[in-house]
């Protein structure tokens, strides 16, 4: 039995993308994207992503926009949603419990789906997201 909380708050939500966004940074795969492709603006992507999931997962509507665009042309694959699913579970699981950090695990496998499948589309038809 652990006596983890689930997640709750702000707080939260920066100490899980922190972390998170750590890994990937030091992850040998997705460390060498994440980094050449955000470079200095590691800030302004930790911001936003904070904004993503207190919208996703605290119903607090603070982040307007698309996800996806950005992601469309990276060099990726299954091993690569693949090791950015296992960070992101091993995260979530390291600090948190409960209905929301399940919440937390079920959108991020259903997002890493989707967008596996929408950059390999754009991929194999050599075509782009329209916006």
């Amino acid at each position: 039995m652990t006596d983890q909380a689930d997640i709750q708050s702000l707080e939260d939500i920066r100490l899980l993308v922190n972390s998170f966004y750590t890994s990937v940074r030091n992850n040998e795969l997705l460390g060498p994207i994440f980094n050449e492709r955000i470079g200095e603006r590691w800030p302004e992507h930790l911001e936003k992503m904070y904004r993503f999931w207190q919208t996703v997962l605290l119903d607090d509507h603070t982040y307007f926009g698309s996800p996806f665009p950005p992601h469309a042309q990276l060099p990726v694959d299954q091993l690569h949603f693949d090791t950015w699913l296992q960070l992101w579970y091993g995260t979530v699981d390291q600090y948190f419990q409960g209905k929301k950090a399940d919440e937390a695990k079920w959108r991020g496998d259903k997002m890493a789906a989707m967008f596996l499948y929408k950059i390999s589309y754009y991929r194999d038809n050599n075509a782009g997201p329209l916006i």
